[in-house]
């Protein structure tokens, strides 16, 4: 039986040979990362659950096909599908991506399990929502690192895959990502704490 520290190869390769519970233990497993990565992109719960939904179709055909290459990694793999589902879904509707400041999403629900009081997550969102402003001015290849990094929470190696980029890359774009974001707040006198 499949337990939390079954690896993903081992699962794919239980789901392949007809063990369908190893494919629900590999989605619970990653599920919040997939959805997280969607979700930042789209800025729509109705969108992204359609995209999440489109992606585990695209992987369980694939898999039922045999055509997944047991060199890539789970994850990276299925984040790609994602992302290429992302890009889809723009060119449909001929839009780009707009920042989520008016949805109620936030990167700080899931630090903490106790609810906060009214005031404390008024403040929390005021802050959050300055915080994806000044992300919207950095440049593309640095917000991109920065948003899988922090909202993500994927690995630099993991970041690497999914960008093709060399894994230095990823970490200077991170390191220009965090020195620009201190330069637009000291710019802008902005103070993100309470």
């Amino acid at each position: 039986m499949a337990n939390v520290q079954t690896p993903d190869a081992l699962l794919l390769k239980s789901y392949v040979a007809g063990d369908e519970n190893a494919l629900a233990t590999l989605i619970k497993r990653h599920q919040s990362k997939i959805y997280g990565f969607i979700y930042s992109k789209v800025s729509d719960r109705d969108i992204a659950d359609d995209i999440f939904q489109d992606t585990f179709i695209k992987v369980i055909k694939t898999l039922k096909s045999n055509s997944y290459n047991e060199e890539g990694k789970f994850l990276p793999w299925v984040m790609r599908i994602a992302h290429n589902l992302i890009v889809d879904h723009f060119r449909r509707n001929k839009k780009m991506p707009m920042s989520r400041d008016t949805e109620e999403y936030s990167v700080f629900s899931y630090m903490s399990d106790n609810e906060p009081n009214i005031e404390a997550r008024m403040i929390t969102n005021q802050i959050e929502k300055d915080l994806q402003k000044l992300i919207m001015e950095l440049p593309d290849d640095q917000r991109e690192v920065l948003m899988m990094r922090i909202y993500q929470d994927l690995s630099f190696k993991e970041i690497s895959d999914l960008t093709g980029v060399s894994i230095n890359t990823a970490l200077g774009r991170m390191r220009y990502a965090l020195m620009n974001l201190r330069k637009i707040i000291e710019k802008n006198k902005i103070i993100l704490t309470n």
